[in-house]
């Protein structure tokens, strides 16, 4: 198995999240293992990226960009890397709602904890505001 590193910056609006989907989708064709999961794999980032869009920018567009990296290693480790420079994320105010409480929406985090192994927020860096770390094992 080969391993991929890839990234592409977007600008933080709704309109870019198909090309998010896109640009997922053409890496994790990349991979076998990859793309047997690919659906899953693109719904985990895409409501992160939404969630970015929706918490970090307010849902205005921006002309601020927000960069995807997806790293898949040797070892079968899958990275996905969202960076933006949006208002901070509280990684503690950060859950999934209540399942019993039926409505549209909000699901996204509970999507992502379902899909992937580990999800790591961190803050604060020099170039970005916010970093999410998406990790899956396979």
């Amino acid at each position: 198995m080969q391993s991929i590193s890839e990234y592409k910056d977007f600008e933080v609006n709704s309109a870019n999240l198909k090309h998010i989907r896109t640009f997922a989708r053409e890496v994790f064709n990349k991979s076998e293992t990859l793309k047997n999961y690919q659906e899953e794999l693109v719904l985990a980032l895409a409501e992160a990226a939404q969630n970015i869009v929706k918490h970090a920018y307010n849902s205005e567009p921006s002309t601020d960009t927000m960069k995807v990296e997806i790293k898949y290693s040797k070892d079968s480790l899958l990275l996905i890397e969202l960076f933006d420079k949006g208002k901070a994320a509280i990684p503690e105010n950060i859950k999934p709602r209540n399942l019993d409480d039926i409505k549209a929406g909000g699901l996204g985090t509970f999507f992502i904890g379902q899909i992937m192994d580990q999800v790591i927020f961190k803050t604060s860096k020099v170039d970005w505001v916010n970093h999410l770390i998406l990790k899956k094992q396979f």
